[in-house]
C-alpha cells in the first residue's frame, strides 16, 4: 500500500533507539524526509549512519536537543522552521512508589513529556493550518486510561498528552490538518528492556519470569498476552499520519493489544 508519504517532511523526537527509530525508519521506507532526535550529537549521528544502512537511499538527519531544557528546544525549531508531519515520541519513565515521587520528579516528568510536544505544536501548528494540511501525533500510551499504580506520575502525563492532542484537534476543524494520539501498551522497546531489568534486579528473579508475572500480576487483561514490537507500533503511527487517514481526528488510537477493556 502507498501510504502517499513520499517527499513529506518529518520530525520524530526521541528517535534514536525503541519507538521513535522504528517510527523514523517506517516513514523513510516510505520515502519521506525524515528528521530523528536525540539528547546528544553522537546518538543522533550513530542513529542517521544506522538507519542510512537500513533503508537504501534514506533521506535522514538528526537534531540533538535535550526536550528538559528549553534553550536546546528553541535551538531545535531554528534549524527545522518547518515540517509537514510532527511526532512527539520523546519522553521518560520510571517505576516509583507514589509516596516516594518528589515535587521534582512531577515537574520533570511534565516537563519531558507535556511541553516537550507543547513546545513544537506550538510552533508547527500554525504553519500547518497556514498551508492547509499536517499531522501531529502524539505517541501517549495505554497508562492514559489504564493508570499504572506503579508510576503513576508517567501516567498523569499520558493523560495530559491526550488532552493537548484532542484540544489542538478542535482547532483544525475545516481543514486538512489532523492532531491525534497513539496509545502504545507494552512495547519492546529500549526503556521497557531497561524497565524489566530494574525489575529483575529489585525481585531476585530472571528476566523471563518477571516478563511473565507482569501479565499475569501487572496486566492480565492484555489479549495480546506479550509485548508489542516497536515495528508495530511505528506502523500504526505512521499509517496514521498519513494522507489516507484522513478522516480520523481528534482520536486516541489504541495499540495496547486489547488491554484496556473499555470498548469507546
Amino acid at each position: 500500500m502507498d501510504l502517499k508519504l513520499d517527499g513529506k517532511t518529518v520530525f520524530v523526537s526521541g528517535s534514536t533507539a525503541g519507538i521513535g527509530f522504528a517510527i523514523a525508519q517506517r516513514f523513510l521506507q516510505e520515502g519521506a524526509r525524515v528528521v530523528i532526535n536525540g539528547r546528544t550529537k553522537d546518538g543522533v549521528d550513530k542513529a542517521v549512519n544506522e538507519l542510512q544502512s537500513l533503508v537504501e537511499g534514506a533521506n535522514i538527519s538528526g537534531i540533538a536537543a535535550d526536550f528538559s531544557k528549553v534553550e536546546e528546544v528553541n535551538q531545535l525549531i531554528e534549524q527545522l522552521p518547518e515540517v509537514d508531519i510532527l511526532v512527539n515520541n520523546a519522553g521518560i519513565f520510571e517505576p516509583k512508589p507514589f509516596a516516594d515521587i518528589p515535587d521534582e520528579d512531577w515537574f520533570r516528568f511534565f516537563e519531558v513529556n507535556v511541553m516537550s510536544g507543547i513546545r513544537l505544536a506550538r510552533h508547527y501548528f500554525p504553519k500547518m493550518l497556514a498551508k492547509n494540511w499536517g499531522r501531529i501525533i502524539f505517541i501517549s500510551s495505554e497508562s492514559a486510561v489504564f493508570i499504572p499504580d506503579e508510576m503513576i506520575h508517567y501516567g498523569m502525563t499520558k493523560t495530559a498528552q491526550i488532552a493537548v492532542s484532542r484540544g489542538l484537534a478542535e482547532l483544525t476543524k475545516g481543514t486538512n490538518v489532523t492532531v491525534n494520539a497513539i496509545l502504545p501498551g507494552p512495547t519492546k522497546s529500549k526503556g521497557v528492556g531497561t524497565f524489566l531489568e530494574d525489575l529483575s534486579r529489585a525481585g531476585d528473579k530472571s528476566i523471563e519470569t518477571v516478563e511473565e508475572e507482569f501479565f499475569e500480576n501487572m496486566r492480565p487483561t492484555s489479549l495480546l498476552q506479550r509485548f508489542a514490537s516497536v515495528q508495530e507500533i511505528a506502523d500504526t503511527t505512521v499509517y496514521f499520519s498519513s494522507p489516507l487517514a484522513s478522516a480520523t481526528n481528534g482520536a486516541s488510537i489504541r495499540v495496547e493489544g486489547g488491554l484496556v477493556r473499555s470498548i469507546l
